[in-house]
């Protein structure tokens, strides 16, 4: 196939060349006039699946003939002679035992991570480890390195990298993947040296970028009929250019370098290298200026020696659109909007960014048009249902369960689908709505069976006997003990499968089913066998391990997406292939991505050990920009501002419009406005498609429902609401409506009230008996009894106790006060009144804190806030709870009363700041009260009078539990009420 030759043979294909298309190209250019069995004997060695599958694709298409072997870059085995070594285990292993040594080294150096963190840490030295077996690198060399001018951080690093290595070569029966790599390749290249293969042994589509992938293409190149075909090489480069480029600590970031290694390691130059085929790039004048652009900082002076060269730049940048979105949500919109064009008018187009949540916006705007693009990452395993479902069993075991964790996985669509879901659903609501009403904020199974009695009035039981099972399996799940992996696991699958077989399968559920769930089974198998390797841990860590094995994980399904509509990362723009190519998300930050920290070595020590520098990530990603930027049609798109801050521009594309706006005789800066113009255009259709409907704002409302459904019971503390937002006595009233409780009930203000009165009326009543108890300390005493009982936040009791204390002194010295003058006679569970208007038909109900009685028989009136009791003006215009409770005493409403004057009224504040405030009887007597009450409550009768929203809050910022219903904030407190007569 290929002529004799003293030098090894490096081919490479321009940027933007179809690479697979000319890989065949040149393969059917030298093999025109061989056999047919020639193609047989051709041993091809690719670096991803996706060129794998578009190779194949390509030679199905035709002429007939026979395939080429081809293996992938890891699957060596079948070359080497002989026995091949012993198999790698499972990564997972790894990283499992090393996760113990990571654990072990965490609780003797605390200050090294927290050990949450502990699967992160082992995840990163076992990269580390790859990398070093990758390049050759061994433990020596790292307990060779000068750390003496460094921290104690890095010499502590060094220790512990030896520990570990010592620790894995113990199991040198099963080498890890990177180093049975390494040996195979090493032995290949020995054998071929002594044995060299007569057929062809092409590597194509790699870089070069790993050690051993290096001394595989050396070993490659040099043999008799062997050859590297590089992707992407830049042929327009300069001798010059490639020479200054050579220094490692400043080339690196080239995305070029790696070519020039290559060749040196070869005893070549990259000059030397030769087209592979006649495939010409799409713009053989966009990607020299893209070289000319992407030139190394060292020799940026070329771009004035060398720009003016340039005098093709319309040609360049014609079919380039460059997109400048003010938001990541308008460059989404754009880029689907294109997307969408392709697939109508049949274009291969394909999207690059490694910004993985621009990708997911694209997905979801595609959605509304029924494009789903072909994904190569698909979804992360951990935001599968699956993943999810997994996850949240997870937790369980770890932390005491509360409601909202409960009605997560009764909510959960994989939860008991083994059969009867539809019920299972139905039972789920009817528990949330009651554990809303109750308030259950850690479920148990008396707590969860009292809640289902409750729930459905007329059941036949059959909640009750799924609140059991529910409870069964899971309540009471969390385990504080350190217990071995194995153990774990076994516990958590088991709860996970009993949870989505549910209370009685009918068949298998849907956990372990489609492909997400298949992977998610392959995941969970894994750590079950490799689970002794993982020694003790809590439940803590045992859900942060199984969180973090899951985000390593992705799912996809290759046959639903579009096909001609594709979502690439950035290694896969080596394929080509597309009609279309947008490169997205090119901020700095997001591409190139900064260097990830390495908590084992530093820069200096890196470079010192003959490790890859943190730069070389960085070379790579350029290298799939000047090979993505060459397609036959391009888009570079990004958006001005992330959520929270302006971006900054990717350093490629800095680099590409300051050339051009240099470039003023050769019309670089109308090249570049052109570019920018044409995005522009789709920018302004992606407004229009993003613009909301026009809507009409909601005016405020003042409804009027007729007389026959208006209210004519109310409750003393409503009349307050009436005056102060009567749209809320329309909702709760008219419509019959109920602000739904939190589902996990925090300690709020209604919650102290209660605990506080309750603790007055105690203290209250045991003082009345007990003289002595009128003590400070006895006052406290019944706090703390109450809160322990009543309140089950510790933070809370704690708190409400120590401002209860700081007014006890005062509660007891005018407690005294006040039973000097009256005795206490009726309290909250006594003290209910009934008053009837019988000119209007209105019935007022209302409960009195309390109610004293002096010798004349005459009442006192009392209530209790645990805030700041009302002023006297405030109690005059809305505030009239204790005006009307007086009218009513005097009006006989409370029947174990009777008429009887009232003496006076009293509001004792005993929050922190403790005060009393008298209700106005002078200013507001009773039969005027009465009268108001009758014209308040009678003008609620006329037919045109509407029940305006927010008609007179204390704070116009005060949240109501309506006012998403009243549509507030489409309109403002300043606006007219508009009253709506309904029918």
């Amino acid at each position: 196939m290929f002529e004799p030759s003293d030098s090894p043979r490096l081919f490479g294909c321009a940027m933007g060349v179809d690479f697979p298309a000319a890989v065949l190209q040149g393969l059917e250019d030298r093999l025109n006039t061989a056999p047919p069995q020639a193609w047989a004997r051709i041993t091809l060695l690719i670096n991803t699946q996706r060129m794998a599958r578009r190779l194949r694709t390509l030679f199905d298409a035709g002429p007939n003939r026979l395939l080429p072997r081809i293996r992938m870059l890891t699957d060596l085995d079948g070359l080497l002679p002989g026995t091949p070594l012993p198999a790698s285990p499972s990564a997972l292993r790894r990283r499992l035992e090393l996760v113990t040594l990571v654990a072990k080294l965490i609780e003797a150096q605390p200050d090294l991570d927290a050990k949450s963190s502990s699967f992160d840490l082992a995840d990163s030295l076992a990269t580390l480890f790859d990398e070093m077996q990758g390049e050759g690198v061994t433990p020596e060399d790292i307990a060779r390195l000068d750390v003496t001018d460094q921290s104690g951080h890095w010499a502590r690093a060094q220790r512990f990298i030896g520990i570990a290595e010592a620790y894995i070569d113990q199991a040198a029966d099963a080498p890890d993947p990177e180093a049975r790599q390494r040996a195979t390749v090493l032995r290949l290249a020995a054998h071929w040296q002594a044995n060299p293969p007569r057929d062809p042994v092409i590597i194509a589509g790699s870089t070069g970028s790993r050690g051993t992938t290096q001394l595989l293409m050396h070993a490659i190149a040099r043999l008799p009929q062997g050859a590297v075909i590089l992707p992407g090489f830049d042929f327009d480069m300069p001798h010059d250019v490639w020479d200054k480029m050579g220094n490692e600590t400043t080339g690196e970031d080239h995305p070029q370098f790696r070519f020039l290694k290559l060749a040196r390691g070869l005893d070549m130059s990259p000059g030397l290298v030769v087209p592979w085929s006649g495939n010409v790039p799409p713009s053989g004048a966009r990607n020299r200026l893209v070289s000319l652009a992407l030139r190394p900082a060292p020799v940026t002076d070329a771009w004035r020696r060398d720009g003016p060269n340039l005098t093709d730049l319309n040609q360049a940048t014609a079919n380039v659109t460059l997109v400048e979105a003010d938001t990541p949500r308008a460059e989404a919109i754009a880029i689907a909007m294109r997307l969408r064009q392709a697939a109508e008018t049949g274009q291969r187009a394909a999207l690059i960014t490694p910004d993985r949540m621009l990708t997911r916006q694209v997905t979801a705007a595609l959605d509304r048009w029924d494009i789903l693009p072909d994904d190569s990452a698909g979804m992360p395993l951990q935001l599968s249902p699956p993943g999810r479902f997994l996850r949240h069993t997870a937790a369980v075991m770890e932390r005491v369960l509360d409601a909202e964790a409960l009605l997560t996985l009764l909510k959960h669509p994989l939860t008991h689908s083994g059969g009867g879901r539809n019920l299972h659903q139905l039972n789920t609501q009817w528990l949330e709505l009651q554990i809303r009403k109750d308030g259950l904020p850690y479920p148990d199974p008396v707590g969860l069976a009292a809640c289902a009695t409750r729930a459905v009035k007329e059941d036949d039981g059959s909640m009750v006997v799924w609140a059991e099972w529910v409870a069964r399996t899971i309540c009471d799940k969390t385990v504080t003990a350190s217990l071995p992996l194995a153990d774990w696991v076994a516990r958590h699958l088991a709860l996970a499968e009993a949870l989505a077989a549910g209370q009685c399968p009918t068949q298998d559920s849907e956990l372990w089913l489609k492909k997400a769930g298949e992977k998610a089974r392959a995941v969970m198998d894994d750590l079950q066998d490799n689970a002794g390797h993982g020694g003790d841990m809590t439940a803590a860590d045992y859900s942060a391990l199984v969180g973090a094995i899951l985000s390593k994980e992705e799912v996809r399904d290759r046959d639903a997406p579009h096909p001609g509509i594709m979502i690439w990362g950035t290694l896969e723009a080596r394929v080509q292939g597309a009609d279309l190519v947008i490169l997205a998300g090119l901020n700095d930050g997001t591409w190139p991505e900064p260097p990830k920290p390495d908590p084992w070595l530093n820069r200096k020590m890196r470079f010192d050990a003959g490790l890859l520098l943190p730069e070389r990530r960085i070379g790579l990603s350029a290298h799939d920009f000047q090979q993505a930027i060459a397609a036959p049609e391009v888009w570079l798109t990004r958006s001005i501002r992330s959520d929270d801050a302006e971006t900054v521009p990717s350093r490629w594309m800095n680099r590409l419009g300051n050339l051009l706006s240099g470039l003023d005789t050769l019309g670089g800066p109308a090249a570049w406005a052109a570019m920018k113009n044409r995005g522009n255009h789709w920018l302004a259709l992606a407004r229009q498609v993003d613009a909301a409907p026009p809507v009409d704002k909601a005016l405020r409302p003042a409804p009027c429902p007729p007389v026959a459904a208006r209210p004519r019971r109310f409750t003393v503390t409503e009349i307050q609401t009436l005056i102060r937002d009567p749209y809320a006595i329309y909702a709760k009233h008219c419509l019959r409506l109920r602000a739904l409780r939190p589902l996990v009930q925090t300690p709020d203000a209604l919650l102290r009230g209660i605990i506080s009165h309750e603790v007055m009326e105690h203290f209250v009543k045991t003082s009345i008996d007990r003289p002595e108890m009128l003590r400070a300390d006895a006052l406290m005493d019944l706090a703390q009894e109450v809160l322990t009982r009543e309140v089950p936040w510790p933070a809370a009791r704690a708190l409400w106790l120590a401002r209860f204390g700081r007014a006890a002194q005062w509660i007891v010295d005018t407690e005294g006060d006040r039973q000097s003058i009256a005795t206490p006679t009726l309290f909250e569970d006594t003290a209910i009144g009934r008053l009837t208007l019988p000119s209007i038909g209105t019935t007022l109900e209302g409960r009195a804190d309390r109610i004293d009685l002096d010798g004349a028989g005459a009442a006192i009136l009392y209530d209790y806030k645990t805030g700041a009791p009302p002023t006297k003006d405030q109690q005059k215009h809305f505030d009239k709870q204790l005006l009307i409770e007086a009218a009513m005493v005097e009006e006989g409403a409370f029947d174990s009363l009777g008429p009887r004057p009232v003496r006076a009224a009293q509001f004792i504040g005993i929050g922190s700041n403790p005060k009393a405030e008298d209700a106005p009887l002078d200013d507001e007597p009773p039969r005027q009260i009465i009268a108001e009450l009758l014209s308040l409550l009678g003008a609620y009768l006329e037919v045109e009078k509407g029940y305006t929203s927010r008609r007179a809050l204390y704070e116009d910022r005060q949240a109501r539990d309506f006012d998403q219903l009243a549509r507030f904030g489409e309109w403002d407190v300043t606006d007219e009420p508009h009253p709506e007569v309904l029918t």
